[in-house]
């Protein structure tokens, strides 16, 4: 997703840490749940027919045969995390249809040694959302079908809306709280509304009222000090996302390793900002970050295009900005496939 500045000042916050949520996890806790985990990476996972989040979860759209085919390919190059965006829109519409497809997703995964992590709600592109089918992709276009959630019509009355939200992020945690499948919880993905700084302490509490047994974390992702300190404070573990080169992610990795909790990268790698796989994810796996870059297989989210330029008369650009492989299965690149099979250990296999 796009990052409005270089990530963070984030020395400015670096250590102010006077936790508001009673049950967030103890650092010895934190790092203890890490040091049972081997180094992991993954990628943000949508099958290359879905265009958002809806239409991933909807019952008419959830393409089982797709997910394997992608799976598959994901298992062979190591990957052991998907982090996945779920829909409140379909939960309102079908929330235990949601929830089977999810059960469902995560026994998919688990077959091939794969532990998503789950987001909840987002600040990023498209305003309004809707059940149904979704719009076709904008040519040329990143995320051109993406939505916030919540919808911003619905943001204006939070008497109405917190409810809904509270009982959305109870259900579906309380449903898989205690599943091994399931890696942890995002609760909020790149907050920057007013609307997010009010929400974003209120979704950790009702994420602790469910008590998962995995942990919670919202990244940080722009300067706004604020919004970072909530994500920092409740956070058990930090996540963060980083687009910029080596030299600027190793400074964001000094930083926030800080505070003494492990780290988990949940956007990284877009190939003209020089956030690559040859220089980004090395560096990742040498201080045991976990790694998860931005897109997979190109389909209508339109990810291998840039956020930055619309190319509507091009099929493809001559440097894809995310996503590793087309809808065949063969790469973009084939030294990145290399390069990643070779730091998951998968080429030994």
């Amino acid at each position: 997703m796009k990052i409005k500045s270089a990530i963070i000042a984030l020395a400015a916050i670096a250590l102010s840490l006077n936790c508001a949520a009673v049950e967030r996890w103890s650092v010895e806790k934190a790092n203890a749940w890490y040091a049972q985990l081997p180094w992991m990476a993954g990628c943000d996972y949508i099958p290359a027919t879905a265009i958002n989040q809806i239409e991933m979860w909807s019952e008419s759209t959830y393409d089982r045969a797709q997910i394997d085919r992608e799976l598959d390919w994901a298992q062979s190059l190591g990957f052991t995390t998907m982090r996945v965006y779920l829909s409140s829109v379909v939960w309102n519409k079908d929330c235990e249809g949601l929830k089977n497809r999810m059960d469902d997703f995560l026994g998919r995964c688990s077959s091939r040694g794969i532990r998503p992590l789950f987001v909840f709600f987002d600040d990023c592109w498209n305003e309004e959302s809707y059940y149904g089918k979704q719009p076709d992709p904008k040519p040329g276009v990143h995320n051109s079908g993406w939505v916030k959630d919540p919808s911003i019509s619905l943001r204006a009355d939070t008497a109405l809306l917190y409810p809904q939200l509270r009982a959305y992020v109870k259900d579906i945690i309380t449903r898989f709280a205690n599943d091994d499948r399931v890696l942890l919880w995002d609760l909020y993905n790149e907050p920057n509304s007013k609307f997010a700084l009010l929400l974003l302490p209120k979704v950790f509490g009702w994420a602790r009222e469910a008590n998962p047994t995995q942990p919670l974390t919202a990244g940080l992702w722009a300067d706004a000090p604020k919004i970072n300190k909530i994500q920092i404070d409740l956070s058990d573990v930090i996540s963060y996302h980083c687009y910029e080169n080596t030299k600027w992610h190793k400074h964001v990795i000094d930083t926030l390793s800080r505070h003494n909790r492990p780290l988990i990268c949940t956007e990284y790698m877009a190939r003209t900002h020089k956030s690559k796989f040859k220089n980004i994810m090395p560096l990742l796996k040498k201080n045991k970050v976990v790694a998860i870059n931005w897109g997979f297989v190109a389909g209508k989210t339109n990810t291998i295009f840039s956020w930055e330029e619309k190319m509507p008369d091009k099929k493809e650009p001559p440097v894809w900005f995310h996503d590793i492989l087309r809808q065949d299965g063969t790469p973009f690149d084939p030294k990145e496939i290399k390069l990643i099979r070779k730091l998951t250990g998968a080429d030994k296999k």
